[in-house]
């Protein structure tokens, strides 16, 4: 393990105290332009997240509808009735979502898709780097807002679903986490930069409470200010 990342888990509550939780949950307000563009305009409603912390799986809810929710893994994404009834469901969901223009429409297992990795990967951000199969390097730093941000790329491995297989996260000098730049695979490719904040501490683990992103330009800077591509608001807890 390189020394920024350590650095960062320290920072962000420490991967001991991390791996004794088995779960955190959100509550997460969404919104932003990428819906509209995907033709699932996103309401203002307050939703319950839950992701596990030592595996990939996530759970959206109400999804659809009152009594619904989400459930996904990397390999299946499925809706299904608060009992665990099945509504519908997808296997190997990324080989739908991937491969498809930028304006390309989500459909609702889709949509789901994107929920379940894209959330996972937020929450538990940077612990999930020191899961099985994950490599880092640090990259050159960034500097904006008078700061300087140590950079590390993050390769993920196969068999985890997110935006894209490498992926670099830019930390503060605090080495809290300030940035997280990718490439949304499952929506055409395009390069996205995405700026957090609002530090909280809860049961002794930092994480962010507002995130917002934008497509990128080649020179790694979003073109119009404040990114507002997508934005989510969350509230966490772990149980």
């Amino acid at each position: 393990m390189n020394e920024l990342l350590e650095k960062a888990l320290d920072a962000h509550g420490g991967l001991d105290r991390w791996r004794t939780y088995e779960s955190v949950h959100a509550t997460i307000v969404s919104g932003g332009q990428l819906w509209d563009l995907k033709k699932v305009p996103q309401d203002p409603t307050p939703r319950e997240m839950r992701v596990a912390t030592q595996r990939e799986w996530a759970s959206l809810s109400p999804y659809g509808s009152a009594d619904q929710e989400t459930d996904f893994t990397p390999e299946r994404i499925a809706i299904q009735k608060l009992d665990g009834t099945v509504v519908s469901e997808r296997f190997h969901p990324a080989k739908h979502a991937e491969g498809h223009a930028v304006d390309a429409p989500w459909d609702a297992l889709d949509r789901a898709y994107f929920n379940g990795y894209a959330l996972w990967t937020y929450l538990t951000t940077p612990f999930l780097f020191a899961l099985r199969g994950f490599a880092s390097e640090e990259i050159d730093s960034w500097g904006e807002k008078g700061e300087t941000w140590r950079g590390l790329r993050v390769t993920f491995p196969r068999d985890i679903a997110s935006h894209s297989k490498r992926q670099d996260f830019y930390f503060g000098p605090d080495f809290l986490l300030r940035r997280h730049d990718y490439h949304v695979d499952a929506s055409g490719g395009f390069a996205a930069a995405q700026y957090v904040s609002d530090a909280i501490t809860v049961q002794g683990i930092t994480a962010t409470v507002d995130a917002r992103f934008g497509s990128m330009t080649s020179t790694q800077k979003p073109p119009h200010g404040r990114p507002e591509a997508l934005a989510f608001t969350t509230s966490n807890r772990i149980p």
